[in-house]
C-alpha cells in the first residue's frame, strides 16, 4: 500500500557521521536538489579542522545541516526535525540540537563495541537499547549492510563499497521527502563519468536507498515541502565564497579590468582561489604564492600595473598581510583585500565560525593607516558587497578590506542572477597624459573626492615615485618634513572618511523607525537577527533591526539612526568588537550580546536576550 504524503512548510535536517562519511557532499545534494524544487533554504556545514579526523571520535564528527522551506529562510534551524547520525559520535553530539518527537535515522553498524568505545560511552553502554531515545522516533537501519547487499555484484573492495553509504541515505531521504533523483544522477555521472565503478556504485547505492523507502514499513507518512513564494527570477543554490568570486568577475567585466588574486591556500578562503581559477575564459589569473606576504605583495603589483588586484585570506593570513596593507593605503591604489574570519587567536579553530577580526581590520597596522571595511551577511549577499568592495576601491583609489566568515563562506542559500544591466556602473579613470596646464606629473594632485589619480607604469611622461616612505604633498616626493606628515595623515584619513557621500544611508530592515529595542548587527549574525526580530514584532512589541554593511566609514545617518531608541542592542560572534567602535563614535550605551563558540547565534537565543533588555 502506497505511503500518504504529507505537505510540511519547513524542515531542518542534520547529516553527521565521520569526515570520511561524506555528509558534507549528502547535505549538499539535497542542498541543490532543494534549490533546484524552488525551496527557499539556509545551511550549516560543520567539520573537523583535521583532513582525516580521528575516525569514530567525538572530536571527528562531520555535520551538515539544511534549512528548507515553503517559506521565507534566515537560518539554517535552531534545532533539527531529522537527525541522520552514522554512528555513535554524531549521535552524541548532535542529539541536543534534535526536537522532541524528531526523527533519528542511524546506521546500527556504526554502534558497535568499538565506536562506542570511541564515543566515550560507558562500558556496556549503548542508546539504541537503553530507553535515551525515548520521546523520539527511532530507525535503526544497518546502513552499512544493505549498502553492500546493494553492490554485491560489483567487483569492488568491501572498503569502496562501504564509501558508497552516504548515497544509500542520500536515497532513502529522497524517498521520505517525496523527491527525484534526477539532479544527483546528473551530479553522479559529471564527477564519476571517467571512473565507471565508482559512478555505478554510487547510482546503485542512491537508487537502492530509494527503493528501500518504498518496501520497508517503519514509516506512516512520507512528507512533501512545496516551492517557496521567492520574487521571479532565475535562481541558483550558491555558497558565500563562490558568489564573492563571481561578484569579483562581474566587477571585473563592469570596469573592464583584469581581475588578478594573489592568494595562499587557507581555510576557509580557499574556495575563492578554487573557483576563480576556473574562470581563465573572463581573463582572470590566479596566482597561489608561497606565502601571504608574497600573495598581497604581488595584488600590489598587479594594482599597481593597471589590473583589479585582489588577495584572499583567513585572520592569520591578515596578520602577515598588514605591513602590505599599510604599503597600498600610502601608495594610495586600489587593492580588495578579503578575510573569511575564523575562529582565533593564532591558528585558533580553523573550520569553526567567528567575527573576531574586526579590530584588526579597523586598527591592525603600524601607524595611522585607515582603511575602509565592508562587510558581507548572507552567502548571497556576498555576490553585491564584493561588487561594491571593487567599486569603492577603484573610484576612490584605495585598499579595502571585505569581511567574511566561515559561517557565509560554507552556507549556501538561493540566488537570484543579476543582470548586468541592473549592476551599478564602476568608474575608472587612467591619467593617460599630462594635461596643457601641467608641467611635470604631481601624483598625488587630488581631486573633490581627495582622490589621487591613477596612472600606469610605462606611460610617456607620467613618471612617479612610489614606495612606502612619507611622500611630499602634490609631488609624491620623499618628505620628513612635520607639517607634511601631519597633512598627509590627515588628508588620507579625510578620504576615507569622505566615502562615507557616496554610499548608502543606513536603513531599517524591520521594525518601527523608532522605538523601544534596535537590534544593530553586522555580518553573519544577519539572519538570526531577522528572524528573532520577526517573531517578537508579530507579538507586538516595540523592536527594530538595522544590519551595517559599511563599517569603516559608517553610513552618514547611522548616529542618528540609533539615537531614536532607548536601547540598542549588538549581537556579534566575538567577545565585543563593533560595540566598542559604536560606543567610542556615538557616545550609545549600546548592550553586548556575545557568542564565541565557533558557530552561530541561534534565534530562540536572540529572542531571549531581547525579552532581557525589554524588560
Amino acid at each position: 500500500m502506497a505511503v500518504p504524503v504529507q505537505i510540511v512548510e519547513d524542515v531542518v535536517i542534520k547529516f553527521a557521521g565521520d569526515s570520511g562519511d561524506g555528509m558534507q557532499l549528502t547535505g549538499s545534494q539535497f542542498t541543490n536538489n532543494s534549490a533546484l524544487i524552488g525551496n527557499d533554504l539556509s545551511t550549516f556545514p560543520d567539520f573537523p579542522a583535521e583532513i582525516r579526523a580521528p575516525q569514530g571520535t567525538v572530536p571527528g564528527v562531520s555535520g551538515f545541516q539544511l534549512h528548507f522551506s515553503s517559506n521565507k529562510v534566515y537560518t539554517p534551524g535552531d534545532n533539527c526535525d531529522v537527525l541522520v547520525a552514522m554512528n555513535a559520535a554524531a549521535l552524541k553530539v548532535n542529539l541536543k540540537t534534535l526536537k522532541k518527537g524528531g526523527i533519528i535515522i542511524v546506521d546500527t553498524d556504526g554502534f558497535d563495541s568499538k565506536n562506542l568505545r570511541l564515543a566515550n560511552y560507558p562500558d556496556g553502554v549503548n542508546p539504541l537499547d537503553d530507553n535515551s531515545l525515548l520521546g523520539y522516533d527511532v530507525h535503526k537501519m544497518d546502513i552499512t549492510k544493505l549498502t553492500r547487499e546493494a553492490l554485491k555484484e560489483i567487483q569492488m573492495g568491501t572498503k569502496e563499497k562501504d564509501r558508497a553509504k552516504n548515497m544509500f541515505v542520500l536515497g532513502f531521504l529522497y524517498w521520505l521527502y517525496n523527491r527525484d533523483l534526477t539532479s544527483t544522477f546528473s551530479f553522479l555521472h559529471d564527477k564519476f563519468g571517467k571512473r565507471p565503478e565508482i559512478l555505478d556504485s554510487n547510482v546503485k547505492a542512491l537508487q537502492a536507498g530509494y527503493n528501500f523507502g518504498d518496501t520497508v514499513e517503519a514509516f506512516s507518512a512520507r512528507y512533501k515541502v512545496e516551492k517557496a513564494r521567492l520574487p521571479k527570477g532565475i535562481y541558483r543554490s550558491i555558497t558565500g565564497n563562490i558568489a564573492l568570486a563571481y561578484g569579483l568577475i562581474a566587477a571585473s567585466e563592469k570596469s573592464s579590468l583584469p581581475l588578478f588574486l594573489g592568494s595562499y591556500p587557507i581555510t576557509p578562503a580557499s574556495d575563492i582561489l578554487h573557483e576563480l581559477s576556473r574562470h581563465k575564459n573572463f581573463g582572470v589569473r590566479t596566482f597561489q604564492a608561497e606565502d601571504e606576504i608574497a600573495a598581497i605583495a604581488s595584488a600590489i603589483g598587479a594594482s599597481y600595473g593597471g589590473a583589479l588586484g585582489v588577495t584572499t585570506t583567513s585572520g592569520p593570513g591578515m596578520a602577515l598581510k598588514t605591513e602590505a596593507m599599510g604599503l597600498a593605503m600610502m601608495l594610495e591604489i586600489p587593492l580588495v583585500v578579503i578575510d573569511i574570519q575564523r575562529g582565533g587567536p593564532s591558528t585558533g579553530l580553523p573550520t569553526k565560525t567567528e567575527q573576531s577580526d574586526l579590530l584588526q581590520a579597523y586598527y591592525g597596522r603600524n601607524g595611522e593607516s585607515p582603511i575602509p571595511v565592508i562587510s558581507t551577511s548572507t552567502p548571497s549577499d556576498c555576490f553585491e558587497v564584493a561588487y561594491e568592495a571593487v567599486r569603492i576601491a577603484i573610484e576612490h583609489m584605495t585598499p579595502v578590506i571585505l569581511l567574511s566568515d566561515g559561517y557565509i563562506a560554507n552556507g549556501a542559500e538561493p540566488w537570484r542572477f543579476p543582470k548586468s544591466a541592473d549592476l551599478a556602473p564602476i568608474h575608472v579613470t587612467f591619467k593617460k597624459a599630462l594635461a596643457e596646464d601641467e608641467a611635470k606629473f604631481m601624483p598625488y594632485k587630488r581631486d573633490e573626492k581627495l582622490v589621487r589619480p591613477w596612472a600606469v607604469p610605462g606611460t610617456p611622461g607620467l613618471e612617479h615615485r612610489i614606495g612606502g616612505i612619507e611622500k611630499e604633498d602634490i609631488t609624491g616626493n620623499i618628505s620628513y618634513d612635520p607639517e607634511n606628515h601631519q597633512h598627509m595623515v590627515k588628508t588620507r584619513e579625510a578620504k576615507v572618511d569622505m566615502i562615507a557621500n557616496y554610499i548608502p544611508l543606513q536603513t531599517i530592515d524591520s521594525g518601527p523607525e523608532s522605538g523601544d529595542v534596535l537590534v544593530l548587527g553586522w555580518g553573519s549574525t544577519y539572519g538570526s537577527i531577522k528572524s528573532a526580530v520577526l517573531d517578537l514584532q508579530a507579538e507586538g512589541l516595540s523592536v527594530a533591526h538595522a544590519h551595517v554593511r559599511y563599517l569603516r566609514p559608517f553610513p552618514r545617518n547611522l548616529g542618528e539612526l540609533i539615537s531614536k531608541y532607548k536601547h540598542v542592542l549588538i549581537p556579534e560572534l566575538n567577545n565585543g568588537q563593533i560595540i566598542k567602535i559604536i560606543r567610542d563614535k556615538y557616545l550609545v550605551d549600546a548592550i553586548a550580546y556575545n557568542k564565541i563558540k565557533g558557530v552561530p547565534i541561534t534565534r530562540t537565543e536572540l529572542v531571549n536576550a531581547i525579552r532581557e533588555v525589554l524588560a
